[in-house]
């Protein structure tokens, strides 16, 4: 699951740039608001973040995230990742061997969990409220909608930048902490491979052939 809810979020944002239902004033309120974000977290300078994965206590992982366009770097408590938009390179910590897993970033079967939160933005009624914190962006989902029922997303009040986000799924929910995120300064060679640090690894690569 380890930086699953991650991509989640991020996803997440995506959408809300698409957004077309609802055309009250809150909701345009909210698709502006979040405009704003999707530019912070996914135009061409990039972004970076830590965030805190807890599934209601049960399942708890923490690492740091840097993103630019179709590639990513992830350095997890559990794994470390990187994917330079065609090939994803990935180490278990856990495993007693010295691997690095090759997978496709197409068909990455490494990551199975993330398919089970596919979000479907038209799923959804929206509203945007004053949180304490910040600004409060809450989705539910409509009648009938299957998977996700519920996300909760708070973002900075002045500068729009991800503080949290919960999400429910059936009837549990998993909560994001995010901190430490700076939009800019990602380089392409920030997210590639360094593949010479790991020369005694043996290298598996489980891409379709």
């Amino acid at each position: 699951m380890r930086n699953r809810f991650l991509i989640l979020f991020l996803l997440f944002l995506t959408a809300l740039c698409s957004v077309q239902a609802q055309d009250t004033p809150n909701a345009r309120q909210a698709r502006r608001i979040f405009n704003n974000a999707y530019q912070q977290v996914f135009g061409e300078q990039g972004a970076t973040l830590h965030y805190d994965v807890n599934i209601i206590g049960i399942y708890k992982t923490n690492g740091t995230i840097w993103y630019k366009g179709k590639k990513s770097k992830f350095v997890d408590e559990k794994m470390n990742s990187w994917n330079d938009g065609t090939t994803v390179y990935t180490i278990k910590k856990k495993k007693k061997k010295k691997e690095v897993e090759i997978h496709s970033a197409r068909n990455n079967k490494s990551d199975k969990y993330s398919s089970k939160f596919k979000f479907e933005p038209e799923n959804f009624d929206y509203s945007i409220a004053e949180h304490e914190q910040g600004l409060m962006v809450t989705l539910k989902a409509k009648k009938g909608a299957k998977g996700i029922k519920e996300i909760h997303a708070l973002v900075e009040r002045k500068t729009y930048h991800p503080i949290s986000v919960r999400i429910k799924i059936s009837i549990i929910w998993t909560t994001i902490k995010i901190s430490n995120f700076r939009s800019g300064g990602i380089t392409d060679e920030m997210l590639c491979f360094p593949r010479e640090q790991f020369r005694d690894y043996e290298f598996v690569d489980k891409r379709e052939k």
